[in-house]
């Protein structure tokens, strides 16, 4: 796959340069700087003419929204675009395929509508660029005889296979046809009409007197002439398919030429500027989700816990035979009258981690092999729920947090004013960590803010606390860590939450896992895969 898009890119690279030095060398260059001085003189027209090209966008996503239930007119624009863009990059009109795809992951039209209604929408405007040249230039299409209909035939036959293809679709379920074939092509019609405001406006810059139905009339020659477009954008047909229709309108060669150059140059900034916005505008860009929707929460049910169920705090653990155990002996015994259960969850430890653990009181869940921090975190949250906890919690076994600062987490759950608390090490006075551990950690948390749209303070904070439905509903999609994702998860889940300030020192056994370079190529891509599921 791709090796053949390096071929594609490759390819419409040299297509495209060989059409730059034709079209180059082929140009009146008197001509065209007096065009060009003439467009900068007036950029009124330019904006009138610019105005009127997006009209014709607009009316087609207008369209293609009312005939595609669920596809917004935000969507169907983006889409247009996106596919003008690509065009514009890509050789032989692959831009196409990129409108299906954008609505298809944005929108999540499904792909048999998407290009059902893509292939309908598309034939339209071919057979009414047909329809404006039988209109306008009748002479024209009796000189070309039979071959000036040729590409209406097969646009014809896509337009009915795509009306019949849609009706098909779920029974017409999902899409509202009604007099969908009248309104799809008086729209396409009126977008041509639209579209030749552009080649009118070059003409005036060149000082050619083109007629409103003249500029159709090109338009409507150029648009057909590049339905075999081969070079992106179309750079070379667009300009010999112009050039040679003004001249048989009896404009001078080299200033039909220099309007055509104009026209295109617009259209192409047009399409290149508008197309980049569309990635982005309206969300999901076409990139995917890169933020969570604002901030909304759930509906509040009522708690109730029972006086006797128990905090769990649990302790992922891999090879901290040497702190566990003092973590474990250091969580309190109660908190507001819940008894606090300490598990240590051994992820696959080759050490005496299990035993250390049981001997200063904990119960164990053992991994019969190292299978990540994130997998220890799910099979915590699981025991927890399973015990009926009041509140579950975690924290890290190597000693770099405070199990005595256990009621700080808790407390907002069991007064109900929170579902899932992380203890911020930032939060407060500043706390004491190594340079290069501090500046991953700030940047790393300025990040999940802005994807998160929320004050977090401690992004990578490993002491945490759950109440029971969050610690039920909670996923954390990937085993090599938790931080970003089960935040995301859980913002994204309606449930709400707070920080707390806990104090940190550095770990005084073992060594942490963490190791920048891998840390990215694990965490950044999960963080993405957690934005866009759905």
């Amino acid at each position: 796959m791709a090796q053949r898009r390096r071929i594609v890119a490759g390819v419409g690279m040299l297509l495209f340069a060989v059409a730059v030095v034709v079209v180059v060398r082929s140009a009146d260059l008197g001509a065209l700087g007096r065009t060009w001085r003439s467009a900068l003189a007036s950029p009124g027209g330019a904006a009138a003419a610019l105005a009127a090209y997006t009209g014709a966008f607009a009316l087609r996503a207008a369209v293609w929204s009312r005939i595609v239930h669920g596809l917004s007119f935000g969507h169907a624009l983006a889409a247009i675009h996106v596919s003008l863009a690509g065009n514009h990059v890509l050789p032989l009109r692959l831009g196409e395929a990129l409108r299906v795809t954008s609505v298809v992951r944005r929108a999540r039209i499904p792909f048999s509508t998407a290009t059902a209604s893509t292939v309908m929408l598309r034939a339209a405007d071919v057979l009414a660029v047909a329809g404006l040249a039988a209109t306008f230039g009748p002479a024209l299409l009796a000189r070309l005889g039979i071959s000036g209909w040729i590409p209406a035939l097969p646009a014809g036959a896509l337009w009915l296979a795509g009306l019949w293809w849609l009706r098909r679709l779920d029974g017409g379920r999902g899409l509202r046809l009604g007099r969908s074939a009248g309104v799809v092509a008086a729209a396409a019609t009126v977008s041509w009409l639209l579209e030749s405001a552009v080649i009118w406006q070059a003409a005036r810059w060149a000082g050619i007197d083109l007629s409103p139905a003249d500029a159709v009339l090109v338009t409507a020659v150029t648009i057909a002439a590049q339905v075999l477009a081969v070079a992106p954008g179309g750079i070379g047909t667009y300009e010999a398919a112009a050039t040679a229709a003004m001249v048989a309108l009896g404009a001078p060669a080299g200033a039909a030429l220099s309007v055509a150059i104009a026209a295109h140059a617009l259209k192409t900034a047009y399409a290149l500027i508008t197309g980049a916005i569309a990635l982005f505008v309206p969300s999901p860009g076409a990139l995917g989700r890169l933020r969570l929707p604002p901030p909304q929460e759930r509906a509040r049910v009522p708690r109730v816990v029972r006086d006797d169920a128990p905090i769990v705090l649990f302790l992922p653990a891999h090879d901290e035979e040497q702190a566990v155990g003092g973590v474990v002996r250091r969580a309190p015994r109660t908190i507001l009258g819940h008894p606090v259960e300490v598990i240590v969850v051994d992820d696959g430890s080759n050490d005496a981690t299990a035993t250390a653990a049981r001997r200063a009181g904990a119960r164990v869940i053992s991994f019969s092999a190292n299978r990540g921090l994130g997998a220890a975190v799910r099979a915590g949250l699981a025991e927890g729920v399973n015990r009926g906890a009041a509140a579950i919690a975690f924290c890290d076994a190597d000693g770099e947090y405070a199990p005595e600062e256990l009621d700080r987490l808790v407390a907002p759950i069991l007064r109900g004013d929170a579902d899932y608390v992380v203890g911020s090490r930032f939060a407060g006075s500043p706390r004491r960590m190594l340079p290069h551990r501090l500046l991953g950690n700030v940047l790393l948390t300025r990040l999940l803010r802005f994807v998160a749209r929320r004050p977090i303070s401690d992004g990578q904070s490993g002491y945490r606390a759950f109440a029971p439905e969050a610690a039920r509903d909670a996923e954390v999609i990937h085993d090599f860590n938790y931080a970003q994702v089960l935040t995301l998860d859980l913002l994204a889940k309606g449930y709400r939450y707070a920080e707390v300030p806990i104090s940190y020192r550095f770990r005084q056994t073992g060594r942490s896992f963490v190791r920048l370079g891998r840390y990215l190529r694990r965490v950044v891509p999960a963080v993405y895969r957690e934005l866009n599921t759905t």
